[in-house]
């Protein structure tokens, strides 16, 4: 049996030797280019038509090659120009040199002019009915190599022209350029009538601050940044913003864009602004009355297009759309409470960059301070109106058709960040032991789509005080402080706007709220045991005959005893006390 097994091994090692001696035989034999050709030509016919899958996949790798090639010659730079092209279903060429290759499309094309050694010249775009014209965004990503970032702007311009109907196609040349103008006179007079520096016509120019169109960048409005986004993480130093410094990813900005949509609108497809239009105070010029000589109806619209979904609560959306007579959904969307949109929001944020996964926080989030450590639990599921909690849906774009509408639109745009900016400041992915020793508890509870409060133990008694913020606009927060009537002071509503208003974090100002506390009672010893020693007398219902040195207020409201203002006793004929301010 043995010797059975034996010869059977020894017969498929002798198969395997004579086939490899084949295969060595047929790899030294020279072969014809031509012949190779040939043999590879009926492989292929063999195989049959690829399905789009199959195809799909065999681009996907040949991409995936790509990419993985070091470019560093002409025709490994003008390969993965025309692999990007295929990417963004572009078409592409060279020209009889073969140093400049054309990316193409039907309204517009790109030239990339490379040397001999395929090192970069210059790039430039045209438009349609254009001429190129040098565009430094696209020479640098390409002379970085950055070719994800050059694909990306590939990207932007096909966007800006995928609009349906062959009606839209008659007029789509000067739609953008002409709107684009309308916007930027706009910007002028506010620039002109404001005279503000950068951070200042970010969040309080008319629009904005206005970026023009670059490559596949489409001309962006900055409306809103934080205190904290015009900081350096890390250092803290302030970033000297200037008009042509400013990311534009730098907090909240929208993109002016032409998109298609399923109704039909009437858009302007001639400047609305001509001459010298006069200006309100803002700097906003009139426009031209809209008419059938200056306007069409198309199944497309206007669109300020969100640098990223954003949070709005339900009322906000309809006021946008109240505001444009045109709904900012085609088509209802599923509502979710905001308060959990704001922190998916935030989380987001958060994670770009990071490679630890969030820590899982049942909306309970951890905030480490210098000398404080907080935790918050943001109830977005308190009812707020009709037993419901507070609802929104994320936003991505905005629908307008006429210039005039988008200072309003853009006022909402901030109102609504400021508020997210506030909830989402109690947002972090730092993790702390509940049982830590000194942790602070804090409650944040939506109380309108503009105001919430924040509940706390008071710094010195055992009770509950909460603080009330009211985000009246983007420049405005209002803050009332409520407490027991026998609680100590803590500290005045306008230190606390004061506050809120310069950090935008409800960390930092409840941080600072008792902070102020402490210095408070650190300045006046004796006022926690002057309410304690009066509440226990008028308890035991004992007069302070003999002694008129108490300073109590009387049932009238004076204060014959000159108590400081700040703390003023009344007691009322039911011997109960109460602590004004």
């Amino acid at each position: 049996m043995h010797v059975f097994l034996f010869y059977l091994e020894a017969e498929k090692q002798s198969r395997m030797a004579a086939l490899l001696e084949r295969l060595h035989a047929k790899h030294n034999a020279s072969r014809p280019w031509q012949e190779t050709c040939k043999v590879v030509r009926q492989a292929m016919e063999k195989r049959g038509v690829m399905n789009a899958a199959g195809h799909q996949l065999l681009l996907n790798c040949l991409e995936t090659l790509q990419r993985a090639l070091k470019v560093s010659s002409l025709p490994s730079m003008t390969d993965r120009l025309e692999s990007i092209a295929r990417q963004n279903m572009l078409g592409s060429h060279l020209s009889p040199s073969g140093t400049e290759c054309y990316i193409t499309m039907d309204m517009f094309y790109v030239e990339v002019q490379l040397d001999t050694s395929g090192q970069l010249v210059d790039v430039k775009v045209a438009h349609q009915g254009e001429s190129p014209t040098s565009c430094p965004e696209l020479f640098q990503h390409l002379r970085e190599k950055n070719f994800e970032e050059f694909s990306k702007h590939l990207k932007g311009l096909v966007d800006l022209y995928k609009l349906p109907g062959d009606k839209f196609n008659q007029f789509e040349s000067e739609f953008d350029h002409l709107y684009f103008n309308a916007v930027f006179f706009v910007f002028m007079f506010s620039r002109l009538a404001t005279n503000a520096n950068t951070v200042e016509t970010i969040l309080h120019g008319s629009v904005g601050l206005l970026t023009a169109r670059s490559g596949g960048h489409l001309v962006s409005l900055q409306c809103y940044v934080s205190p904290y986004d015009i900081f350096e993480e890390g250092t803290g130093t302030q970033v000297n913003l200037m008009d042509n410094n400013v990311p534009r990813s730098l907090g909240v900005s929208v993109s002016v864009t032409i998109e298609g949509t399923s109704s039909v609108y009437k858009l302007p497809i001639a400047p609305l602004i001509t001459g010298s239009h006069p200006v309100d105070n803002k700097g906003t010029p009139s426009f031209s009355t809209v008419t059938n000589s200056n306007c069409v109806d198309l199944p497309a619209c206007f669109f300020l297009k969100m640098n990223q979904p954003t949070p709005f609560s339900l009322s906000f959306i309809q006021r946008m759309g109240n505001a444009t007579s045109i709904p900012v959904f085609e088509t209802p969307p599923t509502l979710s409470p905001l308060y959990q949109l704001i922190v998916q929001s935030q989380l987001q944020r958060l994670e770009e960059g990071s490679s630890q996964p969030p820590p899982p926080h049942n909306m309970h989030f951890y905030s480490v301070l210098p000398d404080q450590q907080h935790c918050y639990f943001l109830n977005g599921d308190a009812p707020v109106q009709d037993g419901r909690s507070l609802q929104g849906a994320l936003v991505s774009k905005i629908p307008f058709r006429h210039p005039a509408q988008v200072p309003f639109l853009l006022d909402i745009i901030r109102h609504q960040a400021a508020y997210n900016t506030l909830i989402g400041s109690c947002v972090k992915r730092t993790s702390i032991k509940e049982d830590s020793a000194g942790l602070l508890q804090f409650e944040v509870c939506p109380l309108t789509d503009s105001s919430f409060s924040v509940s706390f133990q008071h710094p010195v008694n055992e009770s509950l005080v909460c603080v009330v913020m009211e985000v009246i606009d983007s420049r405005q927060v209002s803050c009332k402080l409520y407490k027991g009537v026998s609680d100590a002071l803590i500290c005045t509503d306008e230190f606390i706007t004061k506050v809120v208003q310069r950090c935008m974090s409800i960390p930092v100002t409840m941080r600072a709220i008792r902070r102020k506390a402490e210095t408070i009672q650190a300045d006046t010893p004796a006022l926690s045991l002057i309410a304690q020693t009066v509440e226990t007398m008028v308890k035991n219902n004992l007069p302070p005959s003999g002694s008129p040195t108490y300073n109590m207020v009387t049932a009238d409201g004076s204060n014959p005893m000159g108590l400081p203002g700040f703390l003023q006793f009344q007691v009322c004929k039911t011997h109960k006390v109460q602590l004004g301010r």
